[in-house]
């Protein structure tokens, strides 16, 4: 029997998209270790300039005008299908496409970013192309960059968002809620104790993880810092400031002179250790982030939330009780404050993580290796 051959498609807008796709692709070789697994970036099939614009624009953008972004997102979350606007998304690196996949000829194609997912979406519908297509939405939002009749199956983080797609159109037969896929590594449970001893933790006391995003995109991360340490709260703190050089230098310092134990990392490797170790996490609401810290069942705390799919994320958590939303330095101090006052409310809403159905990229594995069987079924029957 021959190899199996998957395209799986992301794009680094972000990184949550990429982790999406590598979760998967170590669900499926975890599965099929024989499995001919193709990962490629959408950004390679597009102009390198016209790439770097819109990538600079979109970080840009969140970082500093996310009220701009969230303008951008909810004018484009209704968009109809046959639109200028997204005819001309849907045209973006087509050719390039079709070649690449020529070259590759998948059995299989797996995206975790909507625009690609409605490039080769409108290809399938006109039968230029055939191979099964999958998607992976890694928000627990609904937006209609997602919605396209060409996909064949859809993996999805709640039952939210299966049923807002089966509303918009979408074959329920097609959804399946499987959790936003994670790294099988988040799944393994770990030593606390070991991993405080040797971060130098005191595995008895409190300690907060400040994650930034791989770009830093948390807002005023600095400030919530400093916050923390001069209003001396009884913490230890490890903070992950990503690809965010300057965040980085500004806190340089500020660790130095700290009465409080506190970490101070660039972009890591070991995210779920540093959730193991930790009992709160203050972070933005990227999909991926929530998705596991709800799979190491670490309580939130979402900072002033980017408008948009971050907003409808953080009030997911909220809604199932292992989140909250704090949208000043204020607001932040007295939710800090009062859990630390109150430790069993922080296990009140780690129980409410575990109480979630379990979901894992091992589930979406399954569904994925499911399609092209079932795919495989037709063709050998036709």
């Amino acid at each position: 029997m021959s190899n199996l051959r998957v395209l799986v498609i992301s794009a680094a807008f972000g990184a949550g998209h990429i982790r999406a796709a590598e979760a998967v692709i170590e669900a499926i070789w975890a599965k099929r270790p024989n499995t001919e697994i193709y990962h490629a970036d959408f950004g390679a099939f597009l102009n390198k300039a016209f790439h770097l614009v819109i990538k600079t624009a979109y970080i840009d953008m969140i970082k500093y005008t996310p009220k701009l972004w969230g303008e951008f997102y909810y004018r484009t979350s209704d968009i109809p299908p046959d639109s200028l606007f997204q005819r001309f998304l849907n045209g973006l690196g087509r050719q390039e496409f079709i070649s690449y996949i020529h070259s590759v000829q998948p059995d299989l194609i797996v995206c975790t970013y909507p625009t690609i997912a409605g490039v080769l979406a409108q290809l399938k519908e006109k039968r230029l192309l055939t191979v099964p297509l999958a998607a992976v939405v890694t928000d627990y939002a609904i937006h209609n960059q997602w919605v396209h009749q060409g996909v064949d199956l859809y993996l999805v983080g709640s039952q939210e968002v299966a049923d807002g797609l089966a509303q918009r159109g979408i074959d329920p037969g097609c959804l399946k809620v499987t959790g936003i896929p994670v790294s099988p590594k988040f799944e393994i449970k770990l030593d606390r104790e070991e991993l405080a001893g040797r971060f130098g933790l005191d595995p008895d006391q409190p300690t907060i993880l400040v994650m930034g995003g791989a770009y830093g995109v948390l807002d005023n991360a600095a400030g919530i810092c400093r916050l923390i340490m001069q209003n001396k709260l009884p913490v230890q703190l490890l903070i992950v400031c990503g690809r965010d050089k300057r965040l980085y230098s500004t806190l340089e310092p500020l660790v130095r002179k700290a009465e409080n134990r506190v970490l101070l990392f660039e972009f890591v490797e070991n995210v779920e250790e540093l959730m193991t170790v930790s009992d709160l996490m203050i972070t933005k609401a990227g999909g991926l982030t929530v998705s596991e810290a709800l799979t190491k069942q670490l309580p939130m705390v979402i900072y002033k939330p980017i408008p948009g799919q971050e907003k409808v994320n953080s009030e997911f958590l909220r809604r199932i009780g292992t989140g909250k939303i704090a949208t000043t330095e204020r607001e932040l101090l007295q939710i800090l404050t009062h859990l630390l006052e109150n430790p069993e409310e922080i296990k009140v809403m780690s129980h409410a993580a575990a109480k979630l159905p379990r979901r894992t990229a091992e589930t979406a594995a399954d569904y994925l290796l499911g399609l092209f069987r079932q795919r495989n079924r037709v063709r050998k029957v036709g």
